[in-house]
């Protein structure tokens, strides 16, 4: 039986059209299957019982099955789920403040922004060093109801009286977490022990926000405000669905996400670089950059071999004289790799001209990785010898790497 939630509104308008129903039908049922979220066919009020009976005769209303919550104390929350087809992903909630961690819930009304990040594939074929999800390889890519749907469980679930999350014991040493599904994993990299997990921020007031900054009401009646397109898989090699996805998401009568609050991340395919700067919808970029040069590059993202940072930096330059928006780049800063002085000077070469801020992430521990991350102080010297070269800079916090909800943690785990 075919899962209603698959069905694009279009979609949906072409078999009701079938059926010989008004074409606002497909606009009601789509309005309760993503904005009410319901998966009852007899919650459907507004249309009439004999829809309902049909619809429930052609029809199922499919969900992500939830299979596994867990809980950092710093609030982030990582949603493990199971696919109609027995796969899984992860799925991870992270408020911008953390909630009272001496209890195992938390008001999500505390926190001012609250982002959800969603996989795209299960699995991913790019295999960087930098990444968990790369190291066990791809399996396939996800349907487009499929990435919304992941939004539309953890907006259901926080909105529920009580969510609960089991914390991890904060005695708990990380490295129990990382001998989950370890196995050795080659690196292109010289060995070095496991990092240890690093929670900042640079304190320099020129590296925060302005206090004045617009920022979303606490009182937003939904529990989520953002959503970042950063988690299992390269969204750009699952164009269609990651759009289509990312539509659902900020449609009125979807989920109903800002666009300008909706991030999507490539690792550097020009070709979809291109086409997402041909969207109508003013959907933000950003970058996972890494390096300032290939063969730095090439040695963390095997993906720069078949896309070099001159095709890749040529196509960002192209999307932001289309769109005139600043571009994030992410940089995973590793310990004696892509952190000396000289990375400083190539990266503001790089980048020279392009309205941009560069989001430096010290590296996240993971099963197999033998890379670390730098010293505190060392993050903190590369940022500030950054700062005055580039439009702006920010050190993001390591939340969520406790329970490997981290950036470049989730690998679909269920143990």
């Amino acid at each position: 039986m075919t899962d209603l939630r698959s069905r694009t509104l279009v979609e949906l308008q072409a078999e009701f059209a079938a059926l010989g129903w008004p074409r606002y039908t497909a606009a009601q049922v789509f309005t309760w299957l993503w904005q009410k979220g319901v998966d009852d066919f007899a919650a459907m009020t507004n249309l009439s019982k004999e829809k309902r009976a049909l619809l429930a005769e052609r029809y199922r209303i499919g969900r992500l099955e939830l299979i596994r919550t867990r809980k950092d104390a710093d609030g982030t929350a990582k949603f493990t789920f199971k696919l109609a087809d027995g796969n899984v992903i992860e799925s991870v909630f992270i408020p911008d403040s953390p909630p009272d961690t001496r209890h195992s819930t938390f008001d999500i009304r505390t926190s001012v922004r609250r982002t959800v990040c969603v996989s795209t594939q299960v699995g991913c074929r790019l295999g960087c060093a930098i990444c968990f999800t790369g190291a066990l390889g791809f399996t396939r890519d996800l349907a487009w109801h499929e990435i919304s749907a992941q939004v539309l469980a953890v907006r259901q679930y926080l909105g529920s009286p009580n969510p609960q999350f089991p914390i991890p014991n904060s005695g708990t040493p990380l490295s129990s977490l990382l001998t989950l599904h370890s196995s050795p994993r080659p690196s292109p990299l010289a060995p070095g022990p496991s990092s240890p997990v690093r929670s900042f921020v640079i304190l320099a007031s020129s590296f925060e926000l302005p206090a004045s900054a617009p920022r979303p009401s606490p009182l937003t009646p939904s529990p989520i405000s953002n959503v970042v397109f950063m988690g299992m898989g390269e969204p750009f090699l699952n164009f269609d669905a990651t759009i289509e996805a990312a539509r659902t998401i900020n449609a009125e009568n979807g989920l109903g996400i800002g666009a300008r609050r909706i991030t999507i991340s490539t690792s550097g395919i020009p070709e979809g670089i291109r086409a997402f700067a041909r969207l109508p919808q003013q959907f933000r970029l950003a970058l996972s950059l890494n390096a300032s040069d290939d063969e730095t590059r090439s040695r963390l993202m095997p993906v720069n071999k078949l896309h070099p940072l001159k095709e890749v930096m040529a196509a960002i330059r192209e999307y932001s004289a289309a769109k005139g928006k600043r571009v994030t780049f992410e940089y995973v800063l590793v310990e004696g790799i892509n952190n000396r002085d000289r990375d400083v000077k190539q990266l503001a070469a790089l980048l020279k001209g392009i309205p941009c801020k560069v989001n430096l992430i010290p590296l996240n521990p993971f099963p197999g990785c033998h890379l670390k991350a730098p010293p505190e102080h060392s993050v903190e010297a590369f940022a500030k010898k950054l700062w005055p070269l580039v439009p702006a800079v920010t050190v993001r916090r390591s939340k969520g790497a406790r329970i490997l909800a981290g950036c470049g943690q989730l690998a679909g785990l269920t143990e």
